[in-house]
């Protein structure tokens, strides 16, 4: 088996595009516009942090990091955390989302969260064993 690679995106790469894309397409049905200036977009804002892990030169996995500050303290959000299906149950999304956890530390972050649909079960069942809670509140959303 390669060895694995994590890393955070801090320059365009084109070739992304389409491995995002093809990750984004397994986690969610929802539709997605993800293109060039998305990725730019991303990359060019400081609160956001993308990292995509990757085995020789395939891009199987994914996570995003947004920190914000608040009254009540920084917090973190972990999104779009993706393991390619070819490659799931070799630790990835372990991996990914430990390095989350470090890089939020390292930022300051005081509350890490994330969602997960309950579908997901394997995922639920790592963020459990990673040391989230669930939290007692309802999640809202507004389509704009």
């Amino acid at each position: 088996m390669t060895k694995s690679t994590l890393q955070e995106v801090t320059s365009y790469d084109a070739t992304l595009v389409q491995a995002i894309r093809k990750l984004l397409a397994q986690l969610t049905t929802a539709p997605t516009t993800f293109d060039e200036e998305a990725l730019r977009t991303l990359i060019e804002n400081p609160a956001t942090h993308l990292y995509i892990l990757q085995e020789g030169a395939a891009v199987v996995g994914m996570l995003t990091l947004g920190i914000y500050h608040s009254p009540t303290g920084c917090k973190g959000w972990i999104e779009d955390v993706v393991v390619d299906e070819k490659a799931r149950g070799c630790g990835y999304g372990k991996e990914l989302v430990e390095k989350a956890i470090a890089e939020a530390r390292r930022y300051g972050v005081q509350q890490l969260m994330l969602t997960s649909n309950p579908r997901r079960v394997a995922a639920n069942k790592l963020y459990q064993q990673m040391g989230f809670e669930p939290k007692e509140t309802n999640c809202y959303r507004m389509e704009l």
